[in-house]
This record gives structure tokens, C-alpha cells and sequence, in this order.
């Protein structure tokens, strides 16, 4: 099934759902975890919720008055479709370009640039 684009909100709360990671999970938990100081309101927190139900990204049920909510998905899978995606759109579907513009972008600092080929190492040394 293909489902809507997240926005960058949409995306912060994902993540913060679980990052709370005991469900269900309540509009009001979210909110607390990821807005503590009231930057954002009940209601727009609310809608989110409720157009990531929509989107197919998030379940509601309703336990007493209160709605409650669970993924439909670990996040871990969410990411690799993200990305998935990501890299279709920039790099022509190339995660070896992808990597090639990491490593040459400058962004990487040594020691990551170092944790790259001791990655690299072990998996090629895996396929041997």
C-alpha cells in the first residue's frame, strides 16, 4: 500500500511515539514528551495523530473517553522506506552514489570516515 508523505512535523511526532516506546500511547504523552514547555497545543498534536491514522502510520482505539494510539510498523522499517525513497528521488535509486556524496561531502568527520571502513571491512569480509 502506498501511503502519503510525512511531513516534518508528522515525522517528530512519529518519532517521539516511539521514543516513548510503551504502548498505547496518548495525545497527551506525546505531547508532554515532546513539547514540555507548551510549544505546540493539545489540538494541533491531536490532528497530527490523527492524519498519521489517516496516512496509515499510526492505529486509534478508544479505551473510555480516551483515544489511544499504536504504530502500525517499527520504526526501523519506516526509516528504510523513508530512505528508500530519499534516495530514489536524489540519487536515481544509487545508494552507491549516496555514499559517494557522504564520504566527499566533508561532512563526515575522521574518525566516522575511520568507523565507515571498519564497517566496510567486516562486511566485505562477510561475503568472502
Amino acid at each position: 500500500m502506498r501511503r502519503s508523505k510525512l511531513s516534518d512535523l508528522e515525522w517528530e511526532v512519529l518519532k517521539h511515539i516511539w521514543q516513548i516506546n510503551d504502548f498505547p500511547v496518548t495525545v497527551r504523552q506525546v505531547l508532554n514528551s515532546a513539547y514540555p514547555d507548551g510549544q505546540k497545543a493539545y489540538t494541533t498534536i491531536q490532528t497530527v495523530m490523527n492524519n498519521l491514522v489517516k496516512k496509515g502510520f499510526l492505529k486509534i482505539k478508544k479505551l473510555g473517553a480516551v483515544n489511544v494510539y499504536f504504530p502500525k510498523e517499527e520504526f526501523k522499517v519506516l526509516q528504510q522506506n523513508e530512505m528508500v525513497n530519499f534516495v530514489k528521488k536524489v540519487f536515481n535509486g544509487s545508494f552507491f552514489n549516496l555514499a559517494n556524496f557522504l564520504i566527499s561531502s566533508g561532512q563526515l568527520s575522521i574518525e566516522e570516515i575511520k568507523t565507515l571502513k571498519k564497517i566496510l571491512e567486516q562486511k566485505s569480509g562477510d561475503k568472502s
